[in-house]
């Protein structure tokens, strides 16, 4: 027995939560996942699993051996990168989460460039706004925008710094009438990112909040209802400028306060941080760097 895979498979197990999930993700079947966290048992003499037809559910004693492989496959992951380090080669994979519009915008460039400059690196990327636990879900590297203090049990690298604007399209401006300060913005359709921290309440100003008939979890989608002279919207500049440079959107209450948006480089809190993700980190950071 490999018990080392063993011990890999018992994780992605915890995280994933069936045995079929596990199964598609290493390739392999459900059956022969359900016989390698069998063997594990019986070597420790010890049940790690309540199994069920609904769900699979970690004993006491799961959750406390869990959190110890975790440590060893931490481990072990850094010895190997301290080998590929000593060969002086960037290789290997890493498993990458981004926000949605991030990642199909500057994150979208950054990563080609990435790829074309260590082209024996391979990237598995998820595309998402949701909140993900990035240990939890086996993510080597997670990128996040925000516009507070990043309360987090990761190290957070800041990368570089975006704008808010206030969106319309001249259409909807001509229909509807100009906005001129932000209290003047509840008398217009207003619409609302389901992520956003502050919900209807945009930071402008002092703040003003803001009703309207569309919340969506997409700022892509926004911009496109928007450009479409439906109403108004609150957009980071990554969203916002290639619009406003078609003509597509213009911005309203440029003169106003509002936060900047942080973009962070999230990663796991280890002693040696592996030489494939302290490059990719560096490589976005110098990236940004050189674009501003």
């Amino acid at each position: 027995m490999n018990k080392l895979r063993c011990m890999h498979l018992f994780a992605r197990l915890a995280d994933l939560g069936s045995f079929a999930a596990v199964a598609e993700e290493q390739g392999v079947t459900p059956s022969m996942v359900s016989k390698e966290i069998q063997k594990l048992e019986m070597t420790l003499d010890a049940r790690l699993l309540h199994r069920s037809t609904r769900k699979i559910q970690l004993t006491h004693i799961g959750e406390g051996y869990l959190n110890r492989c975790r440590e060893i496959l931490a481990q072990v992951h850094d010895a190997d990168a301290y080998v590929q380090q000593m060969q002086n080669s960037v290789k290997g994979k890493l498993r990458i989460n981004l926000p949605m519009a991030l990642g199909l915008t500057d994150l979208n460039a950054v990563l080609s460039d990435f790829m074309r400059a260590y082209p024996e690196v391979e990237l598995d990327i998820h595309l998402g706004d949701e909140a993900l636990d990035l240990l939890e879900h086996g993510f080597d590297l997670g990128f996040r925008a925000s516009s507070t203090v990043f309360d987090s049990n990761y190290i957070g690298k800041p990368l570089t710094k975006f704008t808010y604007h206030v969106c319309a399209s001249p259409n909807y401006l001509a229909k509807h009438g100009d906005v001129t300060t932000p209290q003047s913005l509840k008398k217009h359709n207003c619409f609302i990112y389901s992520y956003f921290k502050g919900g209807n309440k945009w930071p402008i100003n002092e703040g003003v909040t803001v009703t309207g008939n569309l919340k969506v979890n997409s700022t892509l989608y926004m911009k496109d209802v928007i450009a479409a002279g439906l109403g108004i919207g609150f957009l980071p500049s990554f969203v916002a400028k290639p619009a406003f440079q078609t003509g597509q959107l213009v911005e309203v209450l440029s003169n106003c306060s509002k936060p900047n948006l942080t973009l962070y480089a999230l990663y796991p809190n280890r002693k040696h941080t592996p030489p494939i993700l302290a490059k990719c980190i560096e490589f976005i950071a110098d990236w940004f760097s050189n674009k501003t």
